[in-house]
């Protein structure tokens, strides 16, 4: 929901006040479930700031993050291992703040390297709370000192560069979260992960034409701590399996032909059979072929459905990138619809959300899904279009104008600083058809656009957006299995279209939905690191869209026969 802009500036004038300043106590409980890594970064929070507070410019802001990732690997191509790995690290990530919320540290340098988040440092694996604090205090020392030197520069750039057109504060206060959760363990036998591979990577291994070809199982459970000067205490511990099979042939021309097949699950158990693994790599296969004699694709406006995961993927780059909240204050960014709080975006009949709370659409398991973000907020649904109508931004503790508050999308990667980042995308309408009727859409188009024939984006292999005002604000969705549907409802694959665009002119050309939602659970990759995020959409029927032809290797088919091949 916008926050109205009539309540932002008691906000502001509340936070440059003393109201913000650290209000940790070690007196603060521990969660029933804390280990002592919660306890440690407690007692050392408190001891910094303790420290700190007679310096010139004292932080007002502290916070601590360490992950711990425990990860199990294995990887295999053509029916043989070629990885298999175990481990368990830690990181800190340190956030320190001085100046004031409505200007410190943070605040972007214009014209300049504003410099990262400080990068991630190893911690100790072992519960040792001596061990922990040694590596706190020392990290702590060193950011302070280099945040204290940034602001004279955060300063000074103020002062020689124009007014900001969008005032407000650099950082917004926040109820602390005490939550505490224990953390997952689950026993995997690494030596059957690296039979499924193996079982998984070496149908290919009888098809010479395929050039490349691995299974990759990744099972990991991440263990998150957070503590900060407001008093929150957060210790989440979430699980992730992913299992990964990847193929490529080339064609004549030296056109690169991929497909993939991902799979996601909380728990290793919850991953699909083997069976139904391997019914899906004999289709990669069927489809590798066929990809090698397809018809290249020409350049091409016209109608087109993109399948449900095509559409989420399409809906994560066009829309999800553009109402990250952190966008609309950057001078850089094309900030496409930082104006449009309130106007129609698309058909009345569609509804947009992110809600990283989801965990699961049917049997299919969620891979955004994340119960606090990284600065300590607790996750929420956030509405983006109701009614068709654009209603609001993701938020992370970034304020921008009229939106004074985070909404729980302050994400990151370790290492880098938090920005406001997708969760899981979510696309629905009020009037959806059958996949058949929205076929029979797409062919009256045809006919009325006198198009020789339309398109069908059934998969993809993900995709990019361009976001800033140096270059054309736009997006590449790279789709992997493409249709031409000729007026007589015959269907055709083709190769090497890329579907390209840009955001408000793709946008008014949605006109449909079909029944069948699809679901994309991927990794982003933004400012803030890789994260992992999903996208649901039903197929949806644009109007117009537009192909380019993708790019294309100059390198020549081997020269040598496979090995053990009869030609």
């Amino acid at each position: 929901m916008r926050i109205p802009l009539n309540i932002l500036a008691p906000c502001l004038l509340a936070l440059a006040g003393a109201g913000f300043a650290p209000n940790f106590t070690a007196a603060a409980g521990l969660p029933t479930a804390a280990t002592p890594v919660l306890g440690a970064m407690q007692a050392e929070l408190s001891r910094s700031l303790a420290a700190l507070k007679s310096e010139p410019t004292p932080p007002y802001f502290l916070s601590y993050e360490i992950t711990e990732t425990q990860r199990i690997g294995v990887g295999s191509s053509f029916g043989a291992l070629v990885s298999s790995s175990e481990n368990t690290s830690r990181v800190l990530d340190i956030d320190l703040r001085v100046g004031s919320p409505v200007l410190d540290n943070t605040h972007a340098i214009r014209g300049g390297f504003s410099g990262g988040g400080g990068g991630a440092t190893a911690i100790p694996i072992e519960d040792s709370p001596d061990a922990i604090r040694a590596t706190l205090w020392y990290q702590t020392d060193r950011r302070f000192k280099a945040a204290v030197e940034q602001l004279t520069r955060v300063r000074t750039n103020v002062q020689v560069k124009v007014e900001e057109e969008d005032k407000s504060a650099d950082f917004c206060a926040e109820p602390a979260q005490v939550h505490a959760e224990k953390p997952v363990a689950f026993a995997v036998d690494r030596r059957a992960l690296e039979e499924k591979v193996r079982r998984f990577s070496a149908p290919f291994a009888a098809h010479p034409r395929i050039y490349a070809a691995q299974a990759a199982i990744s099972i990991g459970i991440e263990t998150r701590w957070y503590a900060n000067s407001e008093g929150a205490l957060i210790q989440t511990s979430q699980p992730a399996c992913r299992l990964v099979i990847s193929a490529a042939t080339k064609a004549d021309d030296g056109m690169d032909l991929p497909r993939f097949e991902t799979y996601f699950a909380s728990r290793p158990e919850q991953l699909p059979s083997d069976e139904k693994v391997l019914a899906d790599v004999k289709k990669i296969i069927t489809d590798l072929e066929a990809l090698r004699t397809a018809p290249l694709v020409d350049p091409y406006t016209g109608p087109a459905i993109l399948s449900g995961r095509a559409a989420g993927v399409f809906f994560h780059e066009v829309f999800g990138h553009r109402v990250e909240g952190h966008r609309q204050k950057r001078a850089e960014e094309g900030q496409t619809f930082k104006k449009m709080l309130g106007q129609k975006l698309l058909p009345e009949t569609f509804t947009v959300y992110c809600d990283p709370t989801l965990t699961r659409l049917g049997a299919t398991e969620l891979g955004g899904h994340y119960r606090y973000d990284n600065q300590g907020v607790k996750a929420r649904r956030v509405p983006l279009i109701e009614g068709g109508t654009f209603t609001g931004f993701l938020m992370a503790r970034i304020p921008i104008d009229g939106f004074p508050a985070s909404n729980g999308h302050g994400r990151k990667a370790a290492g880098a600083s938090v920005v406001s980042r997708q969760s899981i995308l979510v696309v629905e309408t009020a009037k959806a058809v059958s996949p058949a009727a929205l076929k029979q859409e797409l062919l009256k188009l045809v006919a009325e656009q006198k198009k020789p024939y339309g398109l069908i984006f059934d998969d993809i292999e993900g995709g990019f957006a361009i976001t800033g005002r140096s270059s054309p604000n736009a997006f590449n969705v790279r789709p992997i299995m493409v249709y031409r549907v000729f007026p007589d409802g015959r269907e055709e694959l083709v190769r090497g279209a890329d579907f390209i665009g840009t955001p408000l002119s793709a946008f008014s050309k949605i006109a449909a939905a079909d029944d069948q939602p699809g679901i994309f659970n991927g990794i982003c990759g933004a400012e803030s690191g890789w994260v992992p995020v999903s996208a649901v959409s039903p197929s949806l029927l644009l109007t117009q869209v537009e192909v380019q032809k993708k790019e294309k290797s100059q390198e020549r088919l081997p020269l040598l026969p496979a090995p053990g091949s009869k030609s």
